[in-house]
Order: C-alpha cells, then structure tokens, then sequence
C-alpha cells in the first residue's frame, strides 16, 4: 500500500464522516502541513544531507557525543538594579545550579550614557544592571571567579567598552585574558534590524565589531567574539524561516568584512556563535535549528572555502520566546517555556536561557527564575531526552520540515546577495518589512482567533493575578549615581583625557583596531559615557530611516 492507496481507502472515508479541526495546517513560518509523512515524501540522502554528529554538515550536532559528554550551559540572563544587587542573584543561580553566567544591561549602558547623565533618567537599572566604570564591573563579579566561569554578555553599541572592563577586571582577579571564556553579542546588524540600541551609523558600528572578532581571535582564543542574533528578530515577529534566513546572511556579512580586513577565514570562524529563539511551534523549532546548522556549514564551506571543521559549526545559544509569554494566567508560561526549552534541547543547543513565568509582569523573581532554571534541570536529569544524540532524526516529519526550512531561507539569502548584501537590505527597509509584515500577519491571526492563545483569546478566566513583583527602588538609583560621581572625583582626569583623546585620534584612522585604546581608557578609569562620547565625536550618530 501507498500513501496514495491509505489516503483513498483510510482516510476519505473518515473525512465524509468526521472532517479535520481545519481545512488547511500551517507552521508558523506558513509551511502547509501534510497529514502524515512517509518516505515518499522526504528522500533522505544519509551521508550528505544528515551525516554523523560532529560530522559535516553537522545536521545532527556539532559534536560527536553531544549530551551524553557534556549537558548543555545552562545559563538565566539575568541582572537589575546596581553591580551589588546583580551580584548577589549570581551567587544564588550558581548556588542553585546553574552553569554559566548570562549579564543583562541596563539601557543607558547599552546605548553608551552614564548613570547620571539626562538620557539615562528613569532607566537606570530598570531591565538590567547599570554598569558605568570599572569599579561597577569588579563589583558584579565579586567573589566569583572568572578563570572558572563562562560568562555571556548581551551588549553590542557599547561591547568594546564592556568586554574592555571585564579583562581588566579578569586580569586584577589574575587571569589572562587567554584564558577567560564567555561570549560577547557583539551583533549590530540585528539591531538596525529589530532591536534598536544602536549608536552610530553602521559601517562604524560593523568596523567596531569587526575590531572585537580580531582582537578576540589574537588575545581571548577561548572567547566567542560574536554571538550571531536571530532571537531579537523573532521577538520582533520574524517567522522561524526568516530567523535562519537573515541571522545567516548576517553571519555571511561579519565573515566578509573580517576577511577584507586580512585574516583568514579559519583563523576566527571557530570562535563565531549564533543565538535562537526557541518559539512554540515544537516541531518546526526542532527542524530551524537542524537546517541552520546545515545551512552555516555549507555557506562557510562553499562560499567562504573553509578548511578547519569547526568553522563550518553552527553554535549556538537559545533563549525560549519572551514574546509568547502572557500577562494572563502567567503560569501557563510554565508550560511554554517548558515545551519550548526541550525543542532547544532536541534542536540541538549548546546553552540555554529559559525564561521566568512572570517576565511579562516584572523582573523575574527569585522564586520565578528558580522555577526556570529547574525546567532545565528536569530535562537533563529527568526526561531522558540528552542519552541519545539528535532522537528525532530520521523522522520523516522532521527530516522534510528541515529540508524545506533549509530551502526557504536559501531563497531569502538569494535575494538579498541580489540586493547588494545585508547592509543594503537593511538601508532599504526590505528586511524590517518583511519582519513587520510577519508579525502583523500573526497578530491579525490571533485576533481572528486562527492562532489560539490559551487564556488570552481562549479559555480566559476571570483573574486578579496575584504573584510577587519585583521592582527597582529608587534609592538603588540614588546609590548608583553617588558612586559614579565618586569614582570620577578619585582618580586622575589629566590621564583619563589623554587616554580619549589616543581613542579619538585611533577612530579617525580607519584601519587600526580599536579595541587596545578602549582598554587602555578602562585602565585610565574612564567612564563608558566618556568613551563613547568619544567616539560619538568621530563617528557621529545614527537615525533610522521611515521604512513604512
């Protein structure tokens, strides 16, 4: 029997009787489903499309034992108010179990103002940790030692400076920076597209994090110079397929302008990450981050003629769907950030965020975050699901979902090397439409109750939700904007002005690396806001176009 002759015997004769919930079953990236998938559908060429784990083109993982040899970083972005209070819920994550460290921001350090400055009114510490000096820095890691602990930052306009203060702080604590291992964002292209903490224009901002690839792959061997973002462009709206689509052609972008600026390729493409978002689609999640690996591994080899495997790796980190997280009944986030972690999980990840049940009302408790942490937890110890490498591979759902994700990022690829590359697409709205036009097409969706939302469109109850908020004092602020002026008072402004001025005078040139004159001015003692003024002084700003 066929799947022709099932249908026609099976399936007609149910259908007269009964028919399906709907008349046609899409995926979010609006993939028409099938019923049922046999290999009739998917014809599955084992040695070049799935190869072994650790094998390319590394569909099935990057490394050969995967879980089964080391479970996945299990880290909870994390960070409020000032150092000291960030400081103590670092502690208890590592307390509680957690693996690696993952530093929020706040604002006004991710768009390059001090504390005190008017710009950073209202903000300071509000969706993570102010860090204006070096003294700011050396306080959040207090007592946790860095030669130890992998730490992630998500900063980008203002990363040089950041990443700056964190080795000299590494280096106090008696570490070499060659030795320290994390990851830095470091991914501005994504914040034109969704995100909006830029700075200045954008061949400086990608000249800046260019610089912080180099100076990464010569100085920090061990450090993920860039972490490739996607995340922020599902957050905005943006379909699985466009995620893979241009968090790839993003990648393609950074390799270009570091190989135009000498290197060779496989001399830093080891050290390249990306990060995901895990959405609520288990399956298609599943199949996105199979066709990403592949789909990285082929561009680094065919394009860009990579040599050394772990340049064709796709790594990557991924956080589960601040977006899908409700207001109402917030408990039920429980259960999506559950569901969507093990689809990270099954996908494949090298580190995890899940996120807090109560992200869509506050600041994530210590109860909320405890909760989320324990979600990992449970799927590493419990579930079984980490004994096997890549379990759902050779699924004939799975395997065709991949292929097709694969082929539909592709084309969006195409076009945009037709365009002229990334930046061009991104000067010319086409990326921020294509993402805008998914996420009214989904909004739209739920609405009109096609997409359900459980208690939100659906099953709602009358509720006063009654959970633990957390919420930044203002004396937190107050106490904030004292140490900063004392930091400035105690130190030596003749050394601080001359360490600007050789950062000034280094940005005007446009071949030299910026990051050893962004260190120097950290050492010097000065302030984030006074470095990026400086360069805001050669640099200049950036102001979005209308694309609408």
């Amino acid at each position: 029997m066929n799947k022709k002759e099932w249908e026609e015997k099976y399936v007609k004769p149910l259908l007269e009787r009964s028919p399906e919930r709907k008349k046609e079953f899409k995926t979010s990236s609006g993939i028409v489903v099938d019923r049922l998938y046999t290999p009739e559908d998917v014809e599955i060429d084992y040695e070049n499309k799935l190869g072994y784990p650790g094998v390319y083109p590394f569909t099935r993982g990057v490394y050969p034992t995967m879980y089964r040899g080391r479970l996945w970083t299990m880290r909870q972005y994390a960070g409020f108010g000032t150092a000291e209070e960030t400081n103590r819920r670092y502690r208890y994550l590592l307390e509680q179990g957690q693996t690696g460290l993952s530093v929020a921001f706040d604002l006004p350090t991710q768009i390059g103002y001090d504390s005190d400055h008017p710009m950073a009114l209202g903000e300071v510490g509000k969706v993570g940790v102010a860090i204006d000096t070096i003294e700011d820095m050396e306080i959040l890691f207090n007592g946790i030692p860095l030669g130890k602990v992998s730490t992630s930052m998500t900063i980008n306009s203002t990363c040089a400076q950041i990443l700056s203060m964190y080795v000299a702080v590494a280096e106090k604590q008696g570490v070499e920076r060659a030795n320290l291992r994390g990851t830095v964002q470091n991914d501005m292209l994504k914040e034109y597209i969704a995100r909006g903490t830029y700075i200045f224009p954008p061949e400086p901002s990608l000249r800046l994090a260019t610089d912080i690839i180099m100076f990464c792959a010569k100085e920090m061997p061990k450090w993920n110079s860039i972490s490739i973002s996607g995340y922020h462009m599902e957050e905005a709206g943006a379909t699985p397929v466009q995620e893979v689509a241009f968090t790839l052609a993003d990648g393609i972008t950074y390799v270009e302008k570091v190989i135009e600026r000498g290197m060779d390729v496989d001399s830093f493409a080891p050290r390249l990450s990306f990060f995901f978002a895990a959405g609520n689609n288990f399956l298609e999640e599943i199949a996105k981050f199979r066709a990403a690996r592949r789909l990285w591994a082929r561009i680094m080899k065919e394009r860009f003629n990579a040599k050394n495997p772990r340049s064709m790796m796709l790594r990557f980190h991924v956080q589960t769907a601040g977006c899908t997280l409700t207001a109402q009944q917030p408990e039920n986030n429980i259960v999506r950030v559950a569901l969507q972690a093990l689809a990270a999980v099954l996908g494949g990840c090298q580190s995890l965020h899940t996120n807090s049940f109560d992200e869509a009302l506050c600041l994530p408790t210590e109860k909320a975050v405890r909760i989320a942490l324990r979600t990992q937890q449970i799927i590493a110890e419990e579930s079984g699901v980490a004994d096997v490498v890549d379990p759902l591979g050779g699924s004939y759902y799975i395997e065709w979902l991949t292929d097709r994700i694969e082929e539909e990022a592709m084309k969006y690829i195409e076009k945009i090397d037709e365009m002229g590359g990334m930046i061009k697409a991104i000067e010319s709205g086409y990326v921020q439409r294509e993402i805008q036009k998914s996420a009214y097409e989904k909004q739209k969706a739920i609405d009109e109750g096609e997409i359900t939302v459980v208690g939100v469109n659906k099953y709602q109850i009358e509720e006063e939700i009654q959970i633990e908020l957390l919420r930044v004092d203002k004396a937190v602020v107050e106490k904030q904007i004292r140490r900063l002026q004392e930091f400035r008072k105690n130190r030596d402004a003749k050394k601080v002005e001359e360490a600007l001025d050789r950062l000034r005078k280094a940005a005007e040139k446009e071949d030299e690396n910026l990051m050893p004159y962004v260190l120097d001015a950290v050492k010097a003692r000065a302030t984030l806001g006074e470095m990026t003024d400086a360069l805001r002084d050669v640099f200049g700003e950036f102001r979005a176009p209308e694309i609408f």
